[in-house]
């Protein structure tokens, strides 16, 4: 397996991944895996985060999505109150065609070979029992399924932590901690939105979906016969009467024709890096919006695979994961305070415990 870089000529891997401690790519003709792993920081401990298997249209694309999610890792990590840096990896590719036994196994080969300071996971296109088979070449893996000792299926607390930051801004705009009665559209209801649509649903929220993928429409349809309904797409879903909006999909959610014609109050949702610009949390700002920073929201599922580090007790990492809707409310605070967005405040809060409780010598180089 070699390890050189394929990105394009024209792209200056060292300008684009400034603040970064270290990326490395992955090439194995053999079963046909092509890999980036970004560590972002491991002030606070070895970087963890995701895997995601994506059908990327070109490298350069994979490489600037997985730096900008191993730096939303380390933020997540840090407000999330864990002694864990941040990193992310990327296979290029389509999960329903490419993933196999042999390239999965390749691919644990690779992340052993970081030596412990890159800890994976589940993400978008990959599941437990991939992290089974990534877990037979490789120490350094989180999310494996309960059969094997692991905290399974990572979506069910990313979902209630979002939940719990909903109930935060539901608290903040209309004085109650609660969604019932209200109208909240999710955009994705593959394996996090479909979870958050049931505790909308247990709620007494009203749920608007929409997938581009039909069959999990269908099921969330069929777990849902009567307070729940479909539009056929997300621009459609961003023009309905919705009090909250739930980006549950891919980043870049709130682009400038979102936020032009968006009606809800609150956007709230699982999605990573849902502000495409530095400056799309001013217009979402201006447009009255309460945005809930995704890192601090979505941060469930990073304190469900992290619990597995101490032996996985799924009790523990909810009281933990509960604890995102105080996280969300002192985001909101400082936001009000300090006269900034929540998210530059998010941002403030997470590079403070950064600064205050990371390790002098600022690179994990493991035990």
């Amino acid at each position: 397996m070699s390890t050189t870089p394929s990105a394009s000529p024209s792209t200056d891997v060292f300008e684009l991944a400034a603040g970064h401690e270290q990326v490395v790519f992955a090439n194995d003709p053999a079963t046909g895996l092509r890999a980036i792993v970004a560590v972002h920081s491991t002030a606070l401990g070895p970087g963890l985060g995701g895997t995601r298997f994506h059908p990327y249209a070109s490298t350069e694309e994979a490489l600037r999505d997985v730096l900008d999610l191993s730096r939303g890792m380390s933020h997540k990590a840090a407000l999330a109150g864990l002694d864990l840096g941040g990193g992310k990896a990327v296979i290029i590719g389509d999960p329903r065609r490419d993933k196999s036994e042999a390239l999965l196994r390749a691919y644990g080969r690779f992340v052993q070979s970081l030596g412990g300071r890159y800890l994976t996971a589940c993400d978008v296109g990959t599941y437990s029992a991939d992290m089974d088979h990534v877990a037979r070449e490789c120490d350094f893996v989180t999310g494996r399924t309960v059969a094997h000792g692991g905290a399974g299926d990572s979506s069910v607390l990313t979902a209630y932590g979002v939940f719990q930051g909903m109930r935060a801004a539901a608290q903040r705009l209309w004085g109650e901690p609660t969604l019932a009665g209200r109208t909240v559209g999710v955009a994705g209801v593959g394996k996090v939105g479909r979870h958050l649509v049931g505790l909308l649903r247990e709620d007494g929220a009203d749920v608007v979906v929409t997938d581009v993928y039909a069959p999990a429409v269908e099921a969330v349809l069929a777990d849902h016969p009567h307070g729940v309904r479909a539009v056929g797409s997300t621009d459609e879903l961003v023009r309905e009467d919705l009090d909250v909006y739930a980006p549950c999909a891919l980043g870049g959610a709130l682009d400038d024709d979102t936020i032009g014609v968006l009606k809800a109050r609150v956007v709230c949702g699982a999605a990573n890096n849902q502000l495409p610009r530095p400056d799309s949390a001013d217009r979402v700002a201006d447009a009255g919006i309460l945005y809930a920073p995704d890192y601090c929201v979505n941060a469930g599922g990073l304190i469900q695979v992290a619990d597995e580090r101490e032996g996985f007790s799924f009790e523990r990492a909810q009281q933990r994961a509960s604890g995102i809707f105080d996280t969300t409310a002192a985001v909101f605070d400082l936001a009000e305070r300090e006269q900034v967005t929540p998210a530059v405040a998010a941002d403030r809060l997470a590079e403070q415990r950064m600064r205050d409780v990371g390790r002098l010598r600022g690179i994990w180089l493991g035990a």
